[in-house]
Formats: structure tokens, sequence, C-alpha cells
């Protein structure tokens, strides 16, 4: 009862790339942008659960994983980002994959999955076509190899009396003249929607069982004894007080810096490579005092990680703390928003090691908790606007509106764009001196009429460009300000090249 079904599966699946690809071709006329993104993203997601029976029958995790692959749909038809996308792909190839695994194991398994996924996905079409051109025996199925032999002598005979009859009739050579092939352009975005989409309807078996021989996480450090791991943690307690001592004397209590330091160099300096010493004391944790090792079962042991785990925490508030003080000395922008969620998931990350080794859990739940963490941390961040809040707490905090930050970057909003257009709109609204105010105008104006440009076409446009632009229009009222002409990226007039002066040359 089931074999026509499966006998045709492949053709509908390539009937399937096709139109998918022909709605690659159509949604992005000047390159993927706007809500045609989640469009896009809708119809694959779509064309998955419709070719795979297997995705519909794969029960409550399925449906779990597809609702997710729909909840970064709507992120992406409402504000398309790259962050949005990768979640929407990684939703969309566990979708696809899941019904091939037993069930949802860990997502250190499926991490692996989703990289031997994403690194097969180009070839996955070209192993296809040659597993199609290979002839198998007892095999009643046509392949490309016969249908190639069947077809060859028609063809060819075919072509050659019509390139015949092109010659001897002008009607026929006139049809043929205006014949057109695709432009080079098309035939590759095609060929890119083709190899983006079909990995999905088809993922190579080698994906799943390379995955499932893939141990869990574990690397055992030779010649480590107990006693080497007490002293080493004695002494890890003892430097980490060192500096959080410091950071207390000189960051927290905000006394004065020694002669030569400045604050803005101690804030910077410190924020990043903190960061690198908490993760290489999770690793240090998760390699030597794993459950069931010595180090593990020893009380001195498991307190002195305690301690240090939660000389690592303070150690990553004092990272942020100095990311804070920076962003108040200078600006503060996406990156560094995206900095600070990275340090409150390494802290997580720290508190979930210890916990583990106290409870005795398995690296499993330790890895999936951490997946859990950052999937909370990150899922958020697909509907907010991380540039519009960074441009928006610039603009408050400027020291030309009376706030204790840096003086007001225009041409940074500039460079932001349509994020920028509301916290603009707002500066604008302040009393300013003449001359800022007059640039603050340019750049509202520079980044409104870019706004407007992207929302009147089709293929860039956006639910939150529209919502912004309307809410721009509401505040500016029916005649705001234009700028004209050209000024450098801050509003301010351009610097004239001098003249040249004396007669010409004898």
């Amino acid at each position: 009862m089931h074999a026509r079904p499966q006998r045709f599966s492949f053709l509908i699946k390539i009937g399937v790339a096709a139109l998918l690809a022909a709605a690659f071709d159509w949604l992005f006329p000047d390159g993927p942008s706007g809500a045609c993104i989640g469009a896009f993203a809708l119809l694959w997601l779509a064309a998955l659960i419709l070719v795979k029976p297997t995705v519909r029958r794969a029960g409550i995790a399925g449906a779990i994983v597809g609702g997710l692959a729909a909840l970064f749909v709507v992120a992406l038809v409402y504000d398309p980002g790259p962050l949005a996308w990768f979640l929407f792909w990684c939703a969309l190839s566990v979708t696809a994959l899941l019904p091939r695994t037993i069930r949802f194991d860990d997502a250190w398994h499926w991490a692996v999955r989703l990289l031997l996924h994403g690194l097969s996905g180009p070839f996955t079409p070209l192993i296809d076509l040659l597993r199609l051109l290979q002839v198998r025996p007892g095999q009643s199925r046509p392949t490309l190899r016969s249908l190639a032999a069947l077809l060859a002598l028609p063809l060819i005979g075919v072509t050659l009396f019509t390139l015949l009859f092109a010659n001897a009739n002008p009607l026929i050579g006139d049809l043929f003249s205006r014949l057109r092939l695709p432009p080079p352009g098309e035939v590759i975005k095609w060929l890119v929607a083709t190899l983006l989409v079909w990995p999905a309807l088809r993922p190579h078996r080698l994906v799943t069982r390379l995955a499932a021989r893939v141990p869990e996480p574990a690397v055992d450090l030779p010649g480590v004894s107990l006693p080497s791991v007490l002293l080493a943690l004695t002494l890890f307690n003892v430097l980490f007080a060192v500096e959080n001592g410091l950071d207390i004397a000189f960051l927290w209590s905000g006394a004065r810096l020694p002669e030569g330091v400045s604050a803005a160099e101690y804030a910077h300096r410190g924020a990043y490579p903190l960061i690198a010493t908490a993760l290489l004391a999770g690793i240090f944790v998760l390699t030597v005092l794993r459950p069931g090792s010595a180090a593990a079962s020893h009380l001195w042991a498991r307190r002195l990680v305690a301690l240090w785990v939660a000389q690592n925490v303070f150690l990553l508030a004092s990272s942020a703390l100095r990311t804070i003080d920076y962003i108040e000395l200078y600006d503060l922008t996406a990156w560094r928003l995206a900095a600070l969620l990275w340090m409150l998931l390494v802290a997580i990350g720290l508190i979930l090691i210890c916990w583990r080794m106290w409870l005795g859990l398995s690296a499993r739940w330790l890895i999936n908790a951490n997946a859990i963490a950052a999937g909370i941390v990150l899922v958020p961040c697909c509907f907010i606007d991380l540039q519009a809040i960074a441009a928006s707490w610039n603009v408050r905090h400027a020291r030309e509106v009376g706030g204790t930050g840096a003086p007001i970057d225009l041409c940074n909003l500039h460079w932001m764009g349509p994020p920028a257009l509301l916290p603009l709109i707002e500066l604008e609204h302040r009393p300013l001196p003449p001359g800022l105010l007059d640039r603050v105008h340019f750049v509202r104006s520079k980044v409104l009429g870019g706004l407007a440009a992207q929302q009147a076409k089709w293929s860039s446009w956006t639910p939150h460009g529209a919502w912004r632009l309307s809410r721009a229009q509401a505040l500016l009222g029916p005649n705001p300000l234009h700028a004209a002409g050209s000024r450098n990226c801050d509003g301010s007039p351009m610097r004239q090249p001098p003249a040249l002066t004396g007669g010409p040359a004898q």
C-alpha cells in the first residue's frame, strides 16, 4: 500500500525543491531582505512538513521543535536578523533529523548532528544525483542512466532536425532568435536556493549515524593526583582572592586608581580577559572534578571548588561592572550588550558545573541545562532590537543633553540606520545649540529617507519597519524638516578642496 507513495517521494521532493527555488528567486529580486525572509522560511517549513510524513508522526518532540521553528518564522517576518535565521535553521534541521533518531537525547549529540548536517548540506544534492546514476542489481525502476540511454537518440535527433528547420524556415529561425537563456546570476540564485533547501528535504543518513558514535565529552588529564588537585585549587583560590580584592578596592569602592592608570583603561583591559579566565576555570572543573573521580568525592576538594566557582562568579560580576563603566565613559553598542549577556551565560554555566559536582549529575544533564539557559537568553533577543536600545541609551546619556555619558556620536547613529531613527527624533526635540541641532536634523532626515525607501519596496518591507516609520511620522508631524545636499556622516559640512590659483602653465 505504501510502495507507490515511496516510489514517487523523491520526484515529489524534486518538484518541491524547484518550487522553493522559484519562490526564492521571486521573493529576493535584490537579495534577501525584509519580511520576505520570513515568508520564505514559512514556505520552507511547510514544504518540509508536507513532503515528509515521518515529520508529521514525530510526536510531541516533533511538535515542540516545529513550534519553535514557527516562532522563529514570526521573528523573521517581524524584523529579520542573523540570530533569528540561525535559530530557525537549527530548529528546521532538528525537525528534519528527529525522525531518524530514537529520541531527543542531549544537546551535545544534537550539536554534532547540526554541525555534520551543515557541513554535508552542500554536497547532498550531488550525492543523491550520483546515487541515482548507479544501476542496482535486480532493479526494475528506471534510473537516470537508463533514462539517458532511452532518451539520447530521440533528443539528439530532434535537436538536429530542429536546427536544420530553423535554417530552412525563417519563421522557426525568428522564433529561436527570440529565445533567451537565463542570465548567470539567475542560474546561481537557483543553485544556491537548491543547495539551501534540499538537505532539509533529504538529510544524509551519515549525519545521524556518525553523531550516534560520538561519545560524551570527557577529557582526562594523565598524571593528575588528588594532592595535586588540592594544591592547585588552594593556589587558585589565593590568586583569585588577590584579583577580587583589587577589584573591590578600586572598581567596586570607587577608590582613586594609581598614577598612570585611567578609568577607561582599567575598565576596558580587564573585561574580556576575565571572561576567558572564568571559561578556563570551568574547563578545569569539568576535567579534573567530574562525578566519580577521587577529587570530586573528596570533601575539601569540593569545598575548594565551591569557593573557587564563587570567586569566578564574582570575577564575572567585576567584568560586567568594568563593561558598564566603559559604556558610561564612551557609548553603548549592541556588541557590548551581547557581551554582558555572554557574561551572564558564563556565570550560569559555572554555577551549573558546581551544582553538577555536588549532586553527582551526568555530563548530559549539564549540557542540556546550559543549552536551556542559552535558549532562554537568545530566543528573546530575536524579538528585541539591541541596536535601538543602544541608540536610545546613548542619546539619553549624552553630555549635550545633560547626561553623564560620552558626547553624542552622530556618525554612529547615522550608520545604525533605522534603529536610531526614534532616538534621533527624541534628540531633535531636546534644546540643543543651533549648530548641533542642524546636524541632528540632517542625520535624522537621511535615516528617515532610508527607512521610507526601504518600506516603499515590497521586497524589503517589514512590520517592525512600518511601525517605526509610522511612529516617526507621528512624532515629526505633517511637515518635518528635510535636509538637502551632501555632508559628512555627522551632518557637518564637507570641507571644500582649496581653489587653484595662478594662470595657465606657460
